[in-house]
């Protein structure tokens, strides 16, 4: 206050000091957009600016596909270990190009790589279900994809990122009811998809598809990630 009083004996009548800046002296730190006009963003400590939009990814994809393993292991867990956490949010959809179908009520699913990958998704859903925080599950999953077996390192790959999770009640999910509700509703997700995905991995960025941000996604999500992050 004392400095803001300095200054509008400096600025006469009004204290308006710049071009462009039509406040007097005591409004200037009142917005950030104020103290950028008249200059004393400098002189305003306590303002905060509105954080940023996290870019939003979303990863539509199946456990078994080699391309989606590589998108994953490579691109988007190297980009989220480097970001900070504000500047990505990461959804992802282990579904890809399955199909359901509903027998006697219960759902059943066919996957592109066989009954192995819809186990792999299944699991990966269930986890993701299981520990709720992303920060926990995403490194057991990238754990579970650059690893010799999607499918048979669950345990190991959770006793070395997140000991602190019950791999039987993962198990209990993945061979009961939840698990298939989990599952048709990744099921639905994949056919909500607009434009509809034509093969795995589908990049979804900023809730949008384009055969552009696909390609910029897979050469570099890093560089993508960064051109769009305000």
């Amino acid at each position: 206050l004392a400095l803001l009083a300095l200054l509008a004996l400096l600025a006469p009548g009004l204290g308006v000091a710049f071009p462009g800046c039509g406040y007097p002296v005591h409004q200037w730190c009142s917005s950030p957009e104020i103290a950028v006009a008249c200059q004393a963003e400098s002189l305003c400590a306590n303002l905060s600016r509105p954080a940023a939009a996290p870019v939003e990814v979303s990863l539509f994809y199946e456990s078994l596909c080699p391309a989606c393993r590589g998108f994953l292991v490579q691109e988007l867990f190297t980009a989220w270990l480097v970001l900070p956490e504000e500047a990505l949010s990461v959804t992802l959809v282990p579904y890809g190009n399955a199909k359901e179908e509903n027998i006697s009520g219960k759902w059943n699913f066919q996957c592109q790589h066989g009954p192995e990958e819809c186990l792999g998704n299944m699991i990966e859903t269930c986890l993701m279900h299981e520990a709720k925080n992303f920060s926990t599950y995403f490194p057991v999953i990238f754990c579970l994809e650059s690893g010799s077996s999607v499918t048979k390192n669950l345990a190991a790959c959770l006793q070395v990122y997140a000991p602190q999770l019950d791999g039987g009640r993962v198990a209990a999910c993945v061979q009961g009811d939840t698990g298939a509700a989990l599952m048709h509703r990744n099921a639905q997700l994949t056919e909500a998809l607009d434009p509809p995905h034509q093969y795995v991995p589908w990049i979804v960025i900023n809730g949008k598809h384009t055969d552009e941000l696909q390609a910029q996604a897979e050469a570099s999500l890093l560089g993508l990630i960064c051109r769009l992050y305000q």
